[in-house]
């Protein structure tokens, strides 16, 4: 994350003497990426987080991953996907996946265990409910609109906080998510011309300060997935500082950026990733040329395939496909895609569009896993042949 920030006690200089009020050292631990040439933050523990007590082989469910065969645009309706009695991480159901990035969606009403992902980054989208994020930076609360941004291997555990379950869309980088790179200056603050900025970003205010023994933690790391048992609560942390924590941002808060002609995804791109970008479409004014067509224009992106999830409001351009609230469409590299059929007609004269949508576009071509499968709408990629 590209701004400073420090929760809780830590002593005023790095690596020196911070002691307990038994006279005992707190353990430091430094976690941060690239090798000690990047974003880094500094935790103070209670007790050695390095004690482990057990280490056994984890077998996590399975899910299998097969090509976009034959070529065509997919409709996937994630709500036929609901469930009851899942949690929000061994309870996700994955839809689209490659070697960068695994989507994947949950509705989920119990606690997950404590988890760390030692392959990635994550970023959840709440599309409903409420969700609450524990890790030992402290606790994040998150409602439906917000984004969170969870760093590699962090420790974390969900809890579903409300009344009704909550609804994810989940995704999972080969390595890290962040604001992309021209919306910061060379030293990490928001430019001016950013659709949003440190303003906007939430991080945990003050430790969690779970004191307990033996606490088991699901790891997933390059070469399978492992269950440790530590000696002690890994939220043991009485203050950190740096740049590296977990952090939320509200859809909600993003300032579209417009013009007299229609603007191409780029300019709703919130976040970047390993060969991906996320985007987020929000009500917004649309073009005021006086011969401007405000859906997009047909196009083919040659290099991308292109994934939008459905998440409130009327999609313009989708009117008349059958897609609706949890829809995700899918329309990959090698077919060009674009407004249903009279889409382009009914939007002349339009000045506003109220649609909220995520988007994320990725450049090696997603698979498709066995819960998309089982979600698909069949009909969909022949919903252009008709007439206007």
């Amino acid at each position: 994350m590209p701004y400073y920030r420090s929760v809780g006690e830590v002593p005023r200089k790095r690596h020196t003497q911070f002691r307990q009020p038994d006279g005992s050292l707190y353990a430091e631990e430094l976690m941060g990426q690239e090798g000690f040439s990047s974003d880094s933050s500094l935790l103070y523990h209670r007790h050695a987080p390095t004690a482990i007590l057990a280490a056994d082989e984890f077998t996590p469910p399975e899910f299998t991953r097969t090509p976009n065969l034959p070529l065509k645009p997919r409709h996937l309706r994630t709500h036929k996907l609901d469930t009851g009695g899942a949690d929000p991480i061994l309870g996700r159901q994955y839809l689209l996946a490659n070697d960068d990035v695994r989507i994947g969606y949950v509705l989920a009403d119990q606690p997950s265990p404590l988890f760390r992902d030692a392959t990635g980054d994550h970023c959840l989208y709440v599309e409903s409910g409420t969700l609450r994020v524990e890790s030992p930076f402290g606790v994040l609360e998150a409602v439906a609109g917000d984004y969170v941004v969870i760093p590699t291997s962090t420790i974390h555990r969900l809890v579903p906080t409300g009344e009704e379950p909550v609804r994810l869309l989940t995704i999972e980088a080969s390595g890290h998510i962040g604001p992309p790179k021209r919306y910061l200056s060379v030293r990490g603050q928001f430019l001016e011309h950013s659709p949003y900025c440190e303003r906007d970003v939430r991080g945990p205010e003050a430790p969690l300060l779970v004191d307990g023994e033996e606490a088991e933690v699901l790891v997933r790391h390059r070469r399978g997935w492992t269950r440790y048992v530590y000696a002690h609560h890994p939220f043991d942390v009485v203050g950190w500082d740096g740049h590296l924590y977990p952090w939320a941002f509200s859809i909600h808060d993003f300032e579209p950026i417009t013009g007299r002609i229609h603007q191409p995804p780029p300019v709703h791109q919130t976040f970047q990733g390993p060969n991906f970008v996320i985007c987020s479409f929000v009500p917004r004014k649309v073009d005021y040329h006086p011969d401007s067509i405000p859906v997009p224009y047909n196009h083919h992106n040659v290099d991308s395939d292109e994934m939008l999830f459905y998440t409130g409001g009327n999609y313009e351009a989708r009117r008349g496909s059958g897609i609706e609230q949890g829809s995700i469409s899918l329309h990959p590299s090698g077919f060009t895609h674009g407004p249903q059929p009279g889409a382009a007609e009914r939007s002349i004269g339009a000045d506003y569009f109220d649609e909220l949508a995520v988007m994320v576009d990725t450049f090696r071509p997603l698979d498709l896993c066995d819960a998309a499968r089982s979600c698909e709408d069949d009909g969909y990629a022949w919903t252009w042949a008709r007439r206007a």
